[in-house]
Parts: structure tokens; sequence; C-alpha cells
């Protein structure tokens, strides 16, 4: 399983100019004005993972393979987005299917740079963009209540799941998301939630874009968003999109030396997709052969046999055992013939908990 990450915000936020940097990639165009993203923007880029080079100066594979996100790049969403009011809402089907959204907001003054409402107010601009997701939510529900209508009416098994969804609608329709309804984990809400994929069901992660003065500590911007995130649960990552940018044309010490002249241990980059995996409960687990050391991507907690499904669907129909060991005791003992001959190989049968870090060989029989 890979993560995806769609992007979101108001027009001229710098949602372009972040994607650029976040995939190292020219492929969003970014201008001083609204709507420049007309069309929705894909790129999937490798997880940094320093684990990964450290089992491979030991394996010596023909190749490493990380860890990938996939970030979706919509145009900006303005007031009035989900009646047709300018071009994001267009695009919001781009990114239903995405596992996470990252909500870029504004957080500098800068009179050069044109602002759609004419100032900076970050939790007007968050209100604004969380309105049109819930009312895109309902227009959605709306057309699957109309089926379901007349579906109830000609089968009376239907009814529970229409009544589910109308219940939901009036939800939506004060101004609520779909994540807070309370009937949201009975069956037939759970219907509606897995075929709609509602936009508001999603988890996310506030991305306050600051200029290079708020990188060294947060500005009034900063410390609003944050409070009304903390209020919501929800996580916030504070970049300088313009910054990150900056860091293209560098080689990988050159930018080390420019975040640390800013006191930044992680890139916008790490710092998004390592929230991205803390907030939707991710995890790595390892293969290392001579063909490839790579990262495998799943939720914590799942047992060896659907960690294992990652793979190949069929190493977990015929699952029979794991060869375990931890990621520590792998590096310690200089591989696997190392930690074979000190017992730190463990064989793990079905129940077994991947752990964050393991390296894994699946034995299986189809």
């Amino acid at each position: 399983m890979a993560l995806s990450i769609g992007i979101v915000g108001l027009p001229n936020v710098g949602k372009s100019t972040l994607f650029n940097a976040l995939t190292r990639q020219q492929n969003a165009e970014a201008a001083n004005y609204p709507f420049c993203t007309i069309e929705p923007n894909k790129a999937i880029v490798p997880v940094p993972d320093p684990r990964l080079e450290e089992l491979a100066a030991i394996v010596n594979p023909q190749r490493i393979q990380y860890a990938t996100v996939e970030f979706v790049d919509i145009a900006g969403l303005v007031k009035g987005a989900s009646k047709g009011e300018g071009l994001g809402n267009q695009f919001l089907g781009n990114i239903r299917e995405t596992a996470a959204i990252l909500h870029v907001v504004r957080c500098f003054d800068d009179n050069d740079v044109i602002h759609v409402d004419g100032s900076i107010d970050p939790i007007r601009d968050v209100e604004v963009i969380e309105l049109e997701l819930i009312l895109a939510d309902e227009q959605s529900l709306s057309k699957r209540i109309e089926t379901l209508a007349k579906k109830a009416r000609a089968d009376k098994t239907a009814k529970p799941i229409f009544e589910a969804a109308e219940a939901l609608q009036k939800h939506l329709q004060a101004g609520l998301p779909a994540s807070s309804f309370a009937g949201r984990d009975s069956d037939d809400a759970e219907e509606l939630y897995r075929d709609l994929r509602f936009l508001t069901d999603k988890n996310v992660i506030y991305c306050a874009n600051v200029d290079e003065d708020g990188i060294m500590q947060d500005n009034k911007y900063v410390e609003k968003l944050k409070a009304y995130a903390s209020e919501r649960g929800r996580e916030v990552v504070k970049i300088c999109a313009k910054m990150e940018e900056d860091l293209l044309g560098l080689d990988e010490a050159e930018q080390q030396e420019f975040l640390q002249s800013y006191d930044i241990t992680e890139s916008g980059l790490d710092q998004v997709i390592h929230k991205g995996y803390a907030t939707l409960g991710l995890i790595s687990y390892f293969t290392a052969g001579v063909k490839e050391v790579r990262a495998w991507t799943i939720e914590e907690g799942w047992k060896a046999p659907k960690a294992a499904s990652v793979i190949h669907t069929d190493f977990e129909k015929g699952f029979i055992r794991a060869e375990v060991i931890a990621y520590d005791d792998f590096i310690s003992n200089k591989g696997e013939a190392g930690a074979k001959s000190v017992g730190q190989m463990r064989v793990e049968g079905k129940d077994y908990v991947v752990n964050n870090g393991d390296v894994m060989h699946f034995r299986f029989n189809v």
C-alpha cells in the first residue's frame, strides 16, 4: 500500500510552489494569480528512510526500493466552489481516493502576493475550505439518496440505509463534517462511507506556509492555526514553500547545511510524510536480499499474513510462517547470517503483529 495525500487550499496560498518543492519536480506551474493550476497534478515520490541505506550497506543489493507517497494537487478552492465558483470543485473527485488531506494555509504577509480575499486570516481561510468540502460531500450524498429513495420504496430491506443517509444529510447540512456524525459506526452508515469516500471524513494535516522569518519563530498566524488545530485534534506542519523550492538545486550536503542555517532538522517533504504516517497509523517493514532492499508500508497492528499481502496476495493466502529480525539486531550483527548465529532471527506464525522496522522473509505455499 502507498500513502496518498491530496493538497487543498485557497488559490494563491502557495500550493503549487509547495507541490514543486515536495515532489522535486517542476510539473505544477506557480504564478502570482488565482486558478494557476487548472488540471490536477500528481506525482509519486520516495519516502525518505535512512534505514534503507544502512541495510543496503550490509546486503549490497542490486537496487534499493523506497516506499512511496502520491501527492495530488488540485486547483484552489474558493467560497462558492460547491456552486461552481472557480475551478477547484471540478477536481475534488481526484482527492476522494486519497488517504489524507494536506490543507495549505497562508501564514505570512506580503503585499506583492495577492490574496483572493484581500487580507490574511488563516482561520477564515480554513473555514472557507472546510465548508466547501462539507457542501461537496452533501452533494454526493444527495445523489445517492435519490437512488436509495426509489430502492427503499420497492425493497423494505433498503430502508435502514436510506434513513441513515437522510440522517447524515441533515448533519452535513448543519455545516458539520462527516467525521463527526454520531451514527458513523453503524453498518448502514459504513456502507455509505465506504462507497462515497467523504472528503470530510479524511485525516487532515494543516500546512502553515510561512515566510523565512516565520520559520525561525511562530508568527501570530501560525499561533492561531495551531490553536485551531489543537481544538480539533489535528496536526500542523510549518514550512516555507519558497525556501523548500530553493532547495531543489542543491545537493544533499548543501541541503543539510541550508536547513541547519535555519535550525531545521527536516525538509518540508520529510515533515509532511512523517506527519502523514503518524496521522494514519502507518509503519514500514523491510525485505533485504541481494536483488533488492525494500520498504513496505502497512498499518500499525497488522499481523504477519496481512503484512505479507502488500507484497502479493498469494503470500497472505498461502502464509506458512515469517522469519523476522528486528532492524537494530540486523544492523548490529551485520546481516541475516550474523543475527541468525546469535539467535536473533525469530520464526513467527499467523498471529505475529509486525513491528516498525522488522526485516522479514515470508514462507508460503499456494
